[in-house]
């Protein structure tokens, strides 16, 4: 088992300002990440302008990592709203919109990819659950089956389907472009479907960037060996990858690809979920303490804080509970 290991700790409302920082990289956190897709650019823009100067303080200077949306959907903009079970919902090709009961996506492969799904629709990590009942170029008809509010930029995708329009975004090629040349910062690209896509990017980033593949679909799973030749780093994110195979056949494929991770020729982080009691309450459950000593067991490097650090309300706690198993951390009852 690594005895020294990563804790990337996601930073978002629950854990702003430079003092909740220090306090999270002093718990155990060994570095930091800001997730694009979830800003504007103008906030990218804003939050690095406030990390800059507390990261160039740090000894050593922790990698701050940017996550680029790449060919994942999101919702755009909107009021939120709660959805409750057979209310009408109808989802627009569009950036935002103010119409109630409307859901807009600003990603015309999301309707072009209607007729070759199964008609289920998962949001926010299949939290909540939509039945397609009609399908337009710009526009789909749908009925809500499992209810939850639902707010903006969260991800959308269909229960089944394999086809999307592979690339990164014009805001991820800006975000990239605009922080290329900083200080310890690294690039996490959501949604990789296999190696072929990978070492495009690899060749459009360059050969010094770090790069980090998050592996959220199977045929990504299937491929990780041959992704990590092209990459720094690979997060299995177990988030996303429930929402696009359904709970069980996530955890065979996770169940999978960890068999063979201590033989993966760079460093695997598990992502999604990690203590996710932890978002409400200050310390984890034993079944996760168990799970975090397993993994490590495996051969993991390490683990990604998602809305434990970022929304939860213990971020600090979160961080310590992850670094437990440090060789110099100590985290006793």
């Amino acid at each position: 088992m690594h005895s020294d290991y990563d804790v990337i700790a996601t930073l978002g409302p629950g854990s702003v300002g430079t003092v909740t920082w220090q306090a999270m990289l002093s718990a155990g956190a060994t570095g930091l990440r800001l997730n694009t897709s979830h800003l504007t650019l103008a906030q990218v823009h804003a939050w690095l302008a406030r990390l800059g100067a507390f990261l160039a303080a740090q000894d050593p200077r922790p990698p701050l990592v940017l996550d680029l949306q790449g060919s994942k959907w999101r919702l755009g903009d909107f009021p939120a709203f709660d959805l409750t079970a057979g209310l009408k919902v109808e989802i627009v090709l569009a950036a935002a919109t103010d119409r109630p009961r409307v859901l807009p996506v600003p990603h015309p492969d999301f309707f072009q990819a209607a007729a070759l799904s199964d008609g289920e629709i998962v949001l926010n990590d299949a939290k909540s659950r939509l039945a397609l009942e009609s399908a337009g170029s710009d526009t789909l008809i749908t009925r809500v089956t499992r209810g939850g509010q639902i707010a903006p930029r969260k991800g959308i995708t269909y229960a089944s389907s394999g086809y999307r329009q592979e690339g990164l975004s014009e805001k991820d090629r800006a975000v990239f472009a605009e922080t290329r040349g900083l200080a310890g910062v690294r690039y996490a690209v959501s949604y990789v479907r296999d190696a072929a896509e990978m070492a495009r990017y690899r060749r459009q980033c360059g050969a010094s960037t770090y790069l980090i593949a998050k592996l959220e679909r199977r045929p990504a799973v299937d491929e990780a060996a041959e992704i990590a030749a092209c990459v720094d780093e690979l997060w299995l994110c177990r988030g996303d990858l429930g929402a696009e195979l359904g709970t069980r056949a996530m955890a065979e494929a996770v169940s999978r690809f960890s068999a063979g991770v201590a033989q993966l020729p760079v460093p695997a982080l598990m992502a999604g979920q990690v203590l996710e009691h932890m978002t409400a309450h200050p310390t984890p459950t034993r079944s996760e303490v168990c799970y975090l000593h397993d993994t490590l067991t495996r051969g993991y490097r390490g683990f990604v804080l998602s809305d434990e650090a970022a929304i939860g309300r213990y971020p600090v706690e979160s961080c310590r509970a992850a670094a437990m198993f440090r060789k110099d951390r100590c985290l006793t009852d």
